[in-house]
This record gives structure tokens, sequence and C-alpha cells, in this order.
């Protein structure tokens, strides 16, 4: 089992941190590649945050409403991969 960091992604050029609006997704559920997990905002711009790979979604490290740096690890995805 491989564990993949979901991460707060840069929406704008001048973005430093975003704001979780809304999970898509619950710990424990199965994702897809490519699937929407959670719905992000910053000042100006409101994005989805996509599974960068297919696992079950095994850990949310930050609540809605949270305030989470770009770069940083949002959620956590195991996966069956080595």
């Amino acid at each position: 089992m491989t564990k993949v960091n979901i991460i707060m992604p840069k929406l704008g050029m001048t973005m430093k941190k975003g704001t979780i609006v809304e999970w898509k997704k619950k710990s424990g559920e199965k994702v897809e590649k490519e699937e929407v997990v959670a719905i992000v905002e910053s000042e100006k711009l409101t994005g989805e945050v996509k599974a960068p790979t297919s696992g079950i979604l095994v850990e949310i490290l930050h609540d809605v409403g949270d305030e989470v740096p770009v770069g940083e690890a949002i959620a956590i995805i195991e996966t069956e991969e080595s």
C-alpha cells in the first residue's frame, strides 16, 4: 500500500492559501483518479481539487472552513500500488 497526499492547489499566480469550502468525498470512501474530492477557494477564485490517483480516501486532514497554505496536504489516499 502506498499513501499519496492530496495537496492544496495554487489556483492563481498570487494565491498563498486556500479555504476548503466542501468535501465531495468522506474518509473511507473509494476515489478514482481525477475525481473531484473537494472544492476550495482563494480570495478571487473557486476551484476543484481532484484525486491524483485511485484508492481509498483514508484521512481528511483539514475541515471545511480551514485555511490551508498552497502545497500543504489536505487529505491522504491509500492506493493498492506499492
